[in-house]
């Protein structure tokens, strides 16, 4: 799961979240620079997601391991960042067997609760990895695009794994991560986009040898 500090230096944050008195914390952290440090051993629970849930599972603390990007919010990430992180998500993703449409952002766990990493974070750039799913994938998806419903736009939501609430909320999660370009009111794309989503989250679910 992916985070960003929303402060800065990364010296601060590591401060943070060793502090108990704040009740947060993540397996690693990974500096403007691209320093990654470790602060949480990754077969141990760290406090980095708090309330909310993905595909159906809540206490993600238990099931996530957390990694958080020095980044003040507002800001273009670093490119000694994302250079470091693509190593260091690659290693947990062989370490676990996660496959890469498990790699989520905070926001997609807790809609409306938390918004980072962001408009600004290059899914695309994971994405040509092979390290996680973003809008290329659903591009390749051939599907007629619906009218407008918010309700079968929450359905095709649920089902490809974000938590229950109201469309608006879903609809923002959504954008921020696979149409970070688009806004206004919910539209034919987005229908598209999500019952994209939502197929190719069917498909991996069935091609996925069961451990």
């Amino acid at each position: 799961m992916l985070h960003y500090t929303a402060m800065t230096p990364a010296a601060a944050a590591i401060a943070r979240l060793c502090d108990p008195a704040f009740e947060v914390s993540a397996h690693y952290v990974i500096s403007e620079a691209g320093e990654v440090t470790q602060l949480v051993a990754e077969v141990r629970r760290a406090w980095h997601a708090g309330a909310g849930s993905w595909r159906g599972r809540d206490d993600m603390n238990s099931r996530s391991i957390g990694i958080e990007l020095v980044n003040d919010g507002a800001s273009p990430f670093a490119e000694p960042l994302l250079s470091a992180l693509q190593p260091c998500l690659a290693g947990i993703l062989a370490r676990w067997s996660i496959p890469p449409w498990n790699v989520i952002g905070h926001s997609d766990m807790a809609p409306g609760r938390k918004i980072d990493p962001g408009r600004s974070f290059p899914w695309t750039r994971l994405e040509d990895k092979e390290l996680a799913l973003g809008p290329y994938a659903l591009a390749r998806v051939e599907l007629d695009e619906l009218p407008p419903c918010e309700t079968l736009f929450r359905a095709d939501a649920l089902a490809a794994g974000y938590p229950d609430g109201p469309c608006e909320t879903l609809l923002e999660a959504f954008r921020s991560r696979f149409a970070p370009q688009r806004s206004g009111p919910l539209s034919r794309r987005d229908m598209g986009d999500i019952a994209r989503l939502r197929t190719l989250m069917e498909t991996f679910d069935k091609d996925r040898p069961q451990a």
